[in-house]
């Protein structure tokens, strides 16, 4: 009788999402997370280029390839958590580790032999640091790297083809009805949970497209700033290169509540469905505005590079001249490419929340960070060609250490032409994909994993 209540209980399709309530708490943390960890990131890059006297690509290369290994570092530390030392321990080891890489960092600065000599504001040919002075840098950043590695603790799962669920003859299994070889033979639950992997991949690789638009805004645009006119209001204050991202942040922060309490029930009335729009629907939008974002920057660096050549306020030491265009025509792109993040990362969050089972919920924060890695990765690939080829073209290196004398604005575009194709292709996948409560796949990889604890808690 009581196995028989069961299976009506889990024959209901109903979904319960719990912890929707504390979303706002999680939201405003993760801001202020980013906002440090960006921040700080986007100053390096400044450093690296004053104090280091490192080139721009050479620099940008740096931090987005940093930036790209803590997010696929938050795998394995997750994986040495979860298997070997548990979240407290891995916890207060990370947090020592990003102290102590802070405190690296920051000796780098503070002792002259561990930085390359200053440079002159006319110097044309600055001292790069030693092989021990670079060594002592990285030993920082990689110190930084092993702490964000236990920031965002998640589990890594690994799973087999659909074939591996069928028994064969030499398969054997042990008297408690498990596999003895797990890597030949798995159970229809795991073989399940490779099909919903399988089935969210297409939409996941968009992803890594659309965030080339938000790593331009947190690297070049710290050089673009640095060659405009930064001052705030008639006074000697100047906003920093690597403070502009801030806006974004800021545009992303305000508008998820507006949209939440406002768009939402409007949206709801009009279409009747709960979330107003689907997922998906949001997520695309998202798409859109960040390809309306990046198409944005690169005619605002035509303008700047443009007044810089025609009308110059000053001069960047070892860069080139001052554009007389105001640092705050960067806000529109950086507030775009805000609603953008609101929009797509936060309902990339979601579909993966929602289209998971429970027991898959390690894997749906791995692919959100491995897509931003991914990212990062590409985009050095991207800026390395980029560079490399451009360099010996007619048109001149687009991307050289002075902005007038290259074209950024031709880069910017190029990304734009790749956003545009990676939204019809985000369209495609989605015309395509049908979500899990319309789909018997997930609801019955729920169930039986639901079923089964039930069963073993009954001690059937």
């Amino acid at each position: 009788m009581e196995m028989e209540k069961n299976h009506e209980k889990y024959d209901d399709p109903k979904i319960n999402y719990r912890g929707w309530k504390v979303m706002p708490f999680i939201i405003g943390n993760e801001t202020f997370e980013k906002l440090g960890a960006i921040g700080t990131l986007s100053n390096l890059l400044v450093y690296l280029t004053t104090v280091f006297n490192l080139e721009n690509i050479t620099a940008t290369n740096i931090i987005t390839i940093f930036n790209g290994s803590t997010n696929f570092a938050t795998l394995l530390g997750a994986f040495f958590s979860d298997t070997y030392f548990g979240r407290y321990k891995t916890l207060g080891f990370s947090t020592v580790a990003s102290f102590v890489g802070l405190q690296i960092i920051q000796l780098t600065a503070a002792f002259k032999n561990l930085h390359p000599p200053h440079c002159g504001r006319e110097s044309s040919t600055c001292k790069g640091p030693t092989v021990g002075q670079m060594g002592f840098l990285l030993l920082g950043l990689g110190s930084l790297l092993v702490g964000a590695a236990g920031v965002r603790p998640c589990y890594l799962i690994h799973i087999n083809l659909d074939k591996a669920a069928i028994v064969a003859p030499k398969d054997q299994i042990n008297p408690d009805g498990s596999p003895r070889d797990p890597w030949n033979l798995c159970s229809v639950q795991q073989v399940e949970e490779v099909k919903c992997l399988v089935r969210v991949i297409p939409i996941w690789v968009s992803a890594i497209i659309y965030h080339l638009v938000i790593v331009q805004q947190h690297t070049l645009l710290v050089f673009q700033a640095l060659q405009s006119d930064r001052r705030f209001g008639h006074g000697n204050f100047k906003i920093p290169g690597a403070s502009y991202f801030v806006f974004q942040m800021l545009s992303m922060t305000l508008w998820l509540p507006i949209y939440d309490r406002k768009v939402v029930p409007f949206l709801r009335r009009l279409t009747g469905k709960e979330t107003g729009i689907t997922i998906l629907q949001r997520m695309g939008i998202g798409l859109v505005l960040a390809t309306l974002s990046i198409l944005l920057s690169a005619v605002v660096e035509e303008r700047r590079r443009t007044l810089a050549l025609t009308n110059p306020i000053g001069v960047q030491p070892r860069k080139g001249a001052i554009s007389s265009m105001s640092g705050f025509w960067f806000i529109p792109q950086l507030a775009l490419a805000g609603v953008a993040e609101a929009f797509t990362s936060v309902g990339h969050v979601e579909f993966y929340f929602k289209q998971f089972p429970e027991n898959m919920r390690s894997i749906e924060g791995s692919l959100f960070y491995c897509a931003m890695a991914g990212s990062n990765y590409l985009n050095t690939a991207l800026i390395s060609v980029i560079h490399h080829f451009t360099a010996k073209s007619s048109t001149g290196n687009w991307l050289p250490e002075d902005l007038n004398k290259g074209r950024l604005d031709y880069f910017y575009y190029m990304i734009t032409a790749l956003e545009a194709m990676n939204l019809g292709y985000f369209l495609l996948c989605a015309k395509w994909y049908k979500y899990k409560g319309n789909s018997s796949t997930g609801l019955e990889l729920e169930k039986s994993s639901k079923q089964s604890e039930t069963a073993t808690a009954n001690g059937v």
